[in-house]
């Protein structure tokens, strides 16, 4: 089975440093067109099936990569975005105005996950982790799929957790190198129930 993950495109909340979490924000026009170019991209894979977390921006994404294949678009809630609780909304940029009661703290969920403070709530690395661990679990045992291409559209946050559990890594190496851009697709091969990373975070974009 071949498995391609992609974070959504770009959203205002995305462009405004705000934290989008569960917020069910759609797509602004940049962000469908680094979508379509994106398509582009990938129009010679031959997807077998869309799986999507339900938000609104990357089902559109996952709409716009499907295009006239005649496949099963399906939604997954394990495949959402992490919960940020009261805190979603918010700013989390100095430059943008920074406006979380936390006095900073949050930033930790950056630059150190080991020792970020879940927000009244949100969610937990392990908590993301473990969710998507099930989805790809379930997805890479499906009998229906292997030998099969499968896209998998999602966010930021849950696509690391994703590759989380194919590289093993620890909660305090969480981001490796950072978030992957908008519309970035990473490339796994799942076979005999192993998951191997062929390529991580590609562009189709200048």
């Amino acid at each position: 089975m071949e498995i391609y993950l992609i974070r959504h495109g770009e959203t205002d909340y995305n462009k405004a440093r705000r934290i989008q979490g569960r917020c069910d924000i759609e797509l602004n026009e940049y962000g469908r067109e680094l979508a379509y170019i994106t398509a582009e991209g990938l129009r010679e894979v031959p997807f077998d099936a869309i799986f999507t977390s339900p938000l609104k921006r990357a089902k559109e994404t996952a709409q716009i990569i499907k295009g006239e294949r005649k496949i099963p678009l399906i939604e997954d809630d394990r495949i959402q975005e992490i919960g940020f609780g009261e805190y979603e909304g918010l700013c989390s940029s100095r430059k943008l105005g920074y406006n979380i009661p936390d006095g900073g703290d949050f930033l930790k969920f950056f630059t150190d996950t080991e020792n970020y403070k879940v927000p009244p709530g949100g969610e937990s690395f392990d908590e993301i982790i473990n969710r998507t661990g099930a989805f790809l679990t379930e997805l890479v045992n499906n009998p229906q799929y292997q030998d099969k291409a499968v896209l998998v559209s999602t966010h930021g946050c849950a696509l690391k957790a994703i590759l989380a559990n194919v590289n093993h890594t620890p909660v305090k190496e969480f981001w490796g190198e950072g978030v992957h851009k908008n519309c970035a697709v990473t490339h796994l091969l799942a076979k005999n129930g192993q998951v191997t990373l062929l390529e991580e975070g590609k562009i189709y974009y200048k």
